[in-house]
């Protein structure tokens, strides 16, 4: 071998055992900052039902041991005359390496961009299946008056509107000192008043969501009627004049446009705000935006709030291309079992507005919504 040969084959060599030890030692930080969650965890047990998850046992087994057994217990069945013959069907599995099922408590917080003061604002709990796929999302009343835990035996609170919970909650106040602060307390009070509970939270401030609509180059939308924000008294904030029609919003536009709610009510408003996350859908996994949604989620990572890793956060973003129209779902709580009410608050030591209910009737509707029955698939998409 030449003395040529010998020097290129010792630089090879040395070349690919510099990139060997790298990889040994910056992949396993890389994977293990890939999943660690961006901020403090929820802490409670998950309510994802039982069915779809893999028991220990099927776990334990490999693959071939388990469609051996399917098999087998085939085979040995009793031959039923004229009966079509069998075969063993596959389990369908999640996309995009996710799990079955997971339940994610969405908070639109009316907040500063540290996320240490405000109240929740927009509360919304997705039920996002990786298998099907779909994704049904559910609108929760903030006026609801609940029963809020973990700060009475110091600060003497036991009841609030439900998005106080996230006000309490918030670093800033210095009640709530439990897990994942405003968004931590929140969940905990959904549990508590009606069985629902988050497996992962995403908050999201005012500021941080009109940026993430530029991120994007806006949003386009079809509004079948104008729409009115203008105020309609002193304490008011303007929001603006939308006309009927298509229309493309920037991100202070389609701020503005999901917030309005003095001249109708708090069900419009929900409206609004599905057709704001629609179109924000469609413009996500348009062929021009999808190639840089992970350089667009790195941009703000460190301004959204969540216990989500880097990891889960891809798996949304590769799942968002397999929804279709009728497995995108926006539903709320039926406006006919609410009622507008009044209750006597200690702490504003006055009486506010509230939304009245049977909470009983609500925890079945929520019962529904946990086991994937409720709401049924709708005759038309609630995408427009």
């Amino acid at each position: 071998m030449s003395v040529r040969r010998r020097l290129y084959l010792t630089l090879t060599l040395a070349i690919l055992g510099v990139v060997v030890l790298a990889a040994a030692v910056i992949y396993p930080r890389a994977r293990e900052r890939w999943s660690t969650p961006l901020g403090p965890g929820l802490e409670l047990p998950t309510y994802t039902p039982a069915d779809a998850q893999p028991t220990r046992s099927s776990q334990a087994l490999p693959t071939s041991s388990k469609i051996s057994l399917q098999t087998t217990q085939i085979a040995n069945a009793p031959a039923i005359p004229g009966a079509p013959d069998l075969a063993p069907t596959p389990t369908p599995q999640p996309l995009c390496g996710g799990p079955p099922v997971m339940y994610i408590l969405g908070i639109g917080a009316d907040s500063g961009l540290d996320y240490n003061y405000g109240l929740a604002d927009v509360i919304r709990v997705a039920r996002v299946d990786f298998t099907i796929p779909k994704v049904t999302m559910l609108s929760m009343p903030r006026d609801l008056w609940v029963e809020i835990p973990e700060i009475a035996e110091n600060y003497n609170i036991t009841h609030g509107k439900l998005n106080q919970a996230y006000f309490y909650g918030g670093p800033g106040m210095g009640y709530y000192d439990g897990p994942g602060a405003g968004p931590g307390l929140l969940a905990r009070t959904l549990d508590l008043n009606f069985g629902l509970r988050a497996d992962h939270y995403g908050a999201v401030n005012m500021q941080t969501f009109s940026k993430i609509v530029d991120a994007v180059g806006g949003i386009d939308l079809y509004l079948p009627t104008d729409v009115d924000g203008r105020p309609i008294d002193d304490r008011t904030e303007d929001m603006g004049y939308f006309y009927a029609g298509q229309q493309h919003f920037n991100g202070d536009q389609a701020l503005r446009f999901a917030r309005i709610r003095k001249k109708y009510n708090d069900f419009t408003r929900m409206d609004h705000q599905n057709m704001v996350i629609c179109a924000l859908k469609d413009k996500i996994t348009s062929p021009a935006v999808l190639p840089k949604i992970p350089q667009i989620i790195a941009a703000f990572q460190g301004q959204v709030l969540t216990d989500l890793s880097p990891e889960q956060i891809g798996q949304f973003a590769c799942l968002a291309p397999h929804l279709k129209r009728e497995n995108l779902i926006f539903t709320s709580l039926p406006e006919e079992i609410l009622a507008p009410g009044r209750v006597f608050s200690p702490q504003q030591k006055a009486e506010t507005f509230i939304m009245e209910a049977d909470f009983a009737v609500i925890r079945d509707y929520l019962a529904q919504f946990i086991a994937g029955t409720w709401p049924s698939q709708p005759d038309e998409p609630t995408c427009p």
